[in-house]
């Protein structure tokens, strides 16, 4: 099996077990997004597109870009829109220009109703558009667009000073007179062509000047993000931080699965694994209260990280193996006296199933269960008992609980004689101790292993 099929796997197996948080999680994501676009109030965008007429190279569309949201566009603007304590580097920020296809420029405004926005993306286009005619005609300034009517009015001013002087002319056909006023025809047909050259001449480029597409069209929703989109995103990257957390905590666990590493941990050798039918269950909080009753709801106590509890043999074949556990037992020990049966405090399944080796072994070894604190280990001194057996279950303890508890046997002058592993089972119908499955008879009889695997 491949590592991508392995995380797949894993991923899957975490939102089985662990839907119930990742659905509170994804809740909480989901209101904490709605708080934010509630403190963030949603804005409203339209457009509107402006033609720059003739032959355009990119380098120059991206100057006409920087054009439109300058200093002098946006001042403008916001002088002509008259929002109070609005200014142009205020609208900065709500303004966006980018070169289209085809020589346009497209320009969007964002305010927070849709008519705002609209104002503000069409008071934009014209004011870059009046300065781009300002530039065009070699004049930024304010008196720019003045300027040529200013000197038509001279113009038109001088033809009447002009017609008044040719009447002040001698009247007669004098030839002073005739060429006063052909001098001052002369001098009016030169205003006239100079005017109309002026005229003709008075763009600083060929390229016409750029023109509004047409008033922006009123937004039809919210600009992204939207209080839906914030609640959704919000509520899948709480999932995903969910999942990450259960990944990287599964990958820093550092408890001890297998049964060569729990018997190398204590330091003495594997008796057999029992069957036990039930669930691994992280240990319970102390009392109750609230803490106890989320995790209860939460599920988090029964643990998410272990493979599925595979179906093993009925009580009959359980006992089998809680019974080969004993003789072995029995045959390692030089005398009849007692072993002390130690459980983990909280490992409610090593508890279960020394209680039935207990049960099991009836009295031959005589067996006394032992609970022992995790946090400070202590096992009681020797007496009667002239060993230990370690019940334990996989998947619950690190290298350094297992050490406490060989050191804590050491320190009572304690053997360790071995180590029965725990593992929960599914369970499956009662039969007869002494009645084998019908499968299972042949290979019995010629010494296979019964249901579950060997103990």
């Amino acid at each position: 099996m491949s590592d991508d099929t392995i995380r797949l796997v894993t991923i899957g197996q975490i939102f089985r077990r662990r839907w119930r948080l990742l659905a509170a999680l994804a809740v909480l994501g989901a209101l904490v997004g709605y708080g934010i676009s509630a403190v963030f109030p949603p804005k409203y965008t339209t457009s509107a597109s402006v033609l720059l007429p003739g032959a355009w190279e990119e380098r120059e569309l991206l100057t006409q870009v920087d054009v439109a949201t300058s200093s002098s566009v946006l001042d403008r603007a916001a002088d002509k829109l008259h929002w109070p304590g609005v200014d142009g580097a205020d609208l900065r920020d709500d303004v966006t220009v980018k070169p289209a296809d085809g020589n346009i420029v497209t320009i969007s405004g964002a305010a927070d109703t849709p008519e705002r926005a609209q104002r503000l993306t069409d008071r934009v286009a014209e004011q870059y558009v009046a300065f781009a005619a300002r530039i065009a005609s070699g004049e930024t300034g304010p008196e720019a667009a003045a300027r040529p009517d200013a000197l038509r009015k001279e113009v038109q001013k001088t033809n009447r000073r002009i017609t008044e002087l040719a009447d002040e002319a001698d009247p007669g056909q004098t030839v002073e007179g005739v060429q006063v006023r052909t001098e001052l025809e002369k001098m009016r047909t030169s205003l006239e062509e100079a005017m109309k050259k002026l005229d003709e001449t008075s763009p600083a480029t060929d390229k016409a000047g750029p023109v509004v597409m047409g008033l922006s069209a009123p937004p039809t929703g919210e600009a992204p993000p939207t209080t839906t989109q914030l609640a959704v995103g919000g509520a899948l990257l709480f999932l995903l931080v969910g999942v990450i957390a259960h990944l990287t905590a599964a990958r820093m666990n550092r408890r001890l699965r297998t049964e060569p590493e729990i018997a190398a941990a204590l330091g003495s050798t594997l008796l057999g694994t029992v069957d036990v039918p039930g669930t691994l269950q992280a240990p319970r909080p102390q009392g109750g209260g609230a803490l106890a009753g989320v995790r209860r709801l939460l599920d988090m106590d029964n643990r998410w990280d272990v493979p599925t509890p595979q179906r093993s043999g009925d009580e009959a074949d359980r006992r089998i193996r809680y019974r080969r556990v004993c003789a072995r037992l029995r045959s390692q020990l030089a005398s009849s006296r007692g072993l002390l049966a130690v459980v983990p405090d909280g490992d409610e399944l090593a508890l279960r199933a020394a209680g039935q080796l207990v049960a099991e072994a009836k009295g031959d070894p005589l067996l006394r269960t032992v609970v022992v604190p995790m946090d400070r280990p202590t096992v009681p001194d020797r007496g009667t008992e002239s060993g230990v057996v370690v019940v334990l279950s996989a998947g619950n303890w690190t290298a350094e609980e297992l050490a406490g508890i060989a050191q804590a046997c050491a320190d009572g002058r304690h053997e360790l004689v071995g180590i029965v592993v725990a593992g929960p089972v599914q369970d499956r119908p009662t039969r007869s101790v002494d009645q084998p499955p019908d499968q299972a008879a042949p290979a019995l009889a010629a010494g296979g292993h019964v249901t579950g695997g060997s103990a």
